[in-house]
């Protein structure tokens, strides 16, 4: 079965959400270990209202958290991709890089695949200048897939949607340029 990936790496493919997503994506944003550093799992009524604002953040502004799959199986495995983040912080307004796998995926280069993937298609096809991309700072992993694919540390900031959430609040940021992406990869 052919699927309508905008674009795949080598054992990515990577597309827009539907409503069939919803019972998968609701299972992953369930699980306490894949959501553990934020401030609660999601419902399956907030993982509806989730895909639909990624739908309309595609409409608007051409790429989201692309719902990402396995090409051989066509497994839905979470999301990689961009978001235009405008909360305030001395890091935004600014497009951020971010994934969130189902945890029997963990472990196998897709985040550092995809995001690479990723970061190729926001440079080269949507003409990005510079990507960042943030987490709590307890979270090593995703911290670790950002060093991986050449993004340098801006600092640390206290998220100002995370207020709420003390054990949450202090983030991490870290950037790339599509000037130093193409020094990297050439």
């Amino acid at each position: 079965m052919k699927k309508d990936y905008i674009f795949t790496s080598e054992r990515l493919g990577f597309r827009n959400w539907t409503k069939k997503d919803l019972t998968q994506f609701s299972k992953i944003n369930a699980d306490l270990e894949v959501m553990e550093h934020f401030p609660k799992p999601l419902t399956i009524e907030e993982t509806s209202d989730f895909i639909g604002r990624l739908q309309e953040h595609y409409k608007k502004n051409g790429f989201n958290y692309y719902a990402t799959e396995i090409l051989k199986t066509g497994e839905l495995i979470g999301f990689i991709g961009f978001a235009f983040q405008e909360y305030k912080t001395e890091f935004t307004p600014a497009i951020d890089i971010g994934w969130r796998l189902k945890k029997n995926s963990w472990g196998k280069g897709y985040a550092t695949e995809g995001a690479t993937k990723c970061l190729d298609f926001g440079f080269n096809e949507l003409h990005l200048e510079k990507i960042i991309s943030m987490c709590t700072k307890e979270n090593t992993k995703s911290e670790n897939v950002m060093k991986k694919i050449g993004m340098k540390k801006l600092g640390e900031f206290n998220h100002p949607k995370l207020r709420e959430y003390p054990t949450y609040e202090k983030c991490i940021c870290y950037e790339i340029s599509k000037k130093s992406w193409q020094k990297g990869v050439l």
